[in-house]
């Protein structure tokens, strides 16, 4: 099991991977033949970026029953797609900016992420699974009462800090024993295992494949158990996954305070 990371280090992002409280960094990147620089950096003060900035984010709506039952829809026969944007991607600790002039409703939906690490088309299952390099925590955060009222969901799920990424790209975990977890303010909001998935992950996949080819560090979001609910400015939410660990982001209204550059 390898634990990637993306990080800030001397301005500039880099690529490594954890170990123990350090970063052992390495180039170019996971997504291809990569090798250690020799260079180490202590996590303690590192911030970490979002593990990847996607070519684009597939993701997938009702894809366990509980949270198609609260929302009051019903399963599908087949895996409901929908894309967010790569500026949807902010990383563990960068704050998620409510839209109130927007949406009066935004929701948080704690998933588990998958990470391609191979250019694939039109695949098998078996080869969908060989072709993820890992698993990364996600929030699909989303404006419920834009939802409602829009028949596509472009704005209200591909807002600008949408979806949050992180803190890791773990490889090796076993898709089909995923545990997702989602708390705000400590709280206990969501409780989800992959073994509860109407469409598991490798077909995901390979379905999201016969209509479009997926690139090396694109992300599938797989699905948001029951429990969603609303954010509000001043809160902290958290998404955990045992093996990736845990992507903690603020919330604040957007317009309380002046954006920051992210990397």
């Amino acid at each position: 099991m390898t634990r990637f990371v993306r990080c800030l280090v001397d301005g500039e992002p880099a690529y490594g991977v954890l170990d123990g409280d350090e970063v052992a960094l390495i180039e170019p990147h996971p997504f291809a033949t990569h090798r250690p620089t020799g260079r180490r950096v202590p996590v303690e003060g590192l911030r970490l970026l979002a593990p990847v900035i996607p070519s684009k984010i597939v993701a997938v709506g009702r894809n366990y029953a509980d949270h198609a039952a609260e929302l009051g829809g019903t399963v599908p026969d087949e895996p409901l797609l929908f894309l967010k944007p790569s500026t949807a991607v902010i990383g563990p600790g960068d704050p998620i900016r409510l839209p109130t002039d927007v949406s009066a409703d935004v929701h948080h939906e704690g998933e588990v992420a998958v990470v391609i690490g191979a250019l694939i088309s039109r695949v098998t299952p078996e080869v969908a699974a060989k072709a993820i390099l890992g698993v990364t925590c996600a929030n699909d955060v989303t404006l419920r009462d834009v939802q409602r009222r829009e028949s596509q969901w472009a704005r209200a799920k591909g807002f600008d800090g949408s979806c949050p990424l992180g803190p890791a790209i773990t490889t090796g975990l076993d898709l089909a024993d995923l545990r997702v977890r989602t708390s705000v303010d400590g709280e206990p909001r969501q409780d989800g295992h992959t073994r509860d998935m109407v469409f598991d992950i490798p077909g995901l996949v390979a379905e999201i494949s016969r209509t479009m080819t997926l690139l090396p560090g694109d992300v599938v979001l797989t699905g948001s158990p029951a429990g969603v609910g609303p954010l509000r400015p001043g809160e902290r939410v958290r998404v955990e996954i045992d093996g990736v660990g845990a992507l903690e982001n603020p919330v604040v209204d957007r317009d309380a305070e002046p954006s920051a550059a992210t990397a």
